[in-house]
């Protein structure tokens, strides 16, 4: 399963960002945060037990608000990441301030600072990111509660967590460029 579970997240990875150049949200060559990159594992298991309750009756919401706490992480990268590298449990932090069904709105108004305008501009990108994430895991053909079905979500979630990261790196001005 695990080249399997490669083969899929790479091709998510690829139709996502794919998606994300083409509407002009990420520059052309993916962004790099190890630091970010290396939370995923943490912010993961902290998020499943909500995630996987949501996802049978909420699946774009369940992937997308992975998406968010990506922009999240992202921009505590930016803001001090001294400070919240050693907040123990940051998506708890972050859902604890206005619950699970407001996650989005928390990070888009509250640490993101958008206004009405752009939180509904990326509520609908992020939307868009969710649905195609759902398609792809659908097109699988995967048995629900098995564990293929599991790592796919997970998988989904992953890459999902990435893309945030890549758009708000971007919104916030950084971009990886070849060296000459």
């Amino acid at each position: 399963m695990d080249d399997n579970n490669n083969t899929f997240e790479q091709n998510l990875l690829s139709q996502l960002y794919s998606y994300l150049k083409l509407h002009g949200e990420v520059a052309n060559m993916m962004p790099d945060c190890p630091d970010v990159e290396q939370q995923w594992t943490h912010v993961c298991n902290a998020y499943l037990p909500d995630g996987v309750r949501e996802f049978q009756d909420y699946p774009l919401s369940s992937l997308g608000w992975m998406a968010y706490v990506g922009m999240a992480m992202a921009h505590f990268w930016d803001a001090d990441w001294e400070k919240y590298s050693h907040i123990d449990d940051i998506y708890a932090m972050l859902r604890d301030a206005r619950g699970y069904d407001l996650l989005d709105e928390h990070i888009a108004h509250d640490i993101l600072a958008l206004d009405d305008a752009k939180a509904d501009e990326l509520s609908t990108l992020v939307g868009n990111l969710a649905a195609r994430t759902y398609n792809y895991m659908m097109r699988q053909g995967l048995e629900p509660g098995t564990a293929q079905a599991v790592q796919a979500y997970i998988g989904s979630l992953h890459q999902l967590y990435l893309m945030g990261m890549c758009i708000q790196l971007h919104r916030m001005g950084y971009e990886m460029k070849k060296l000459q």
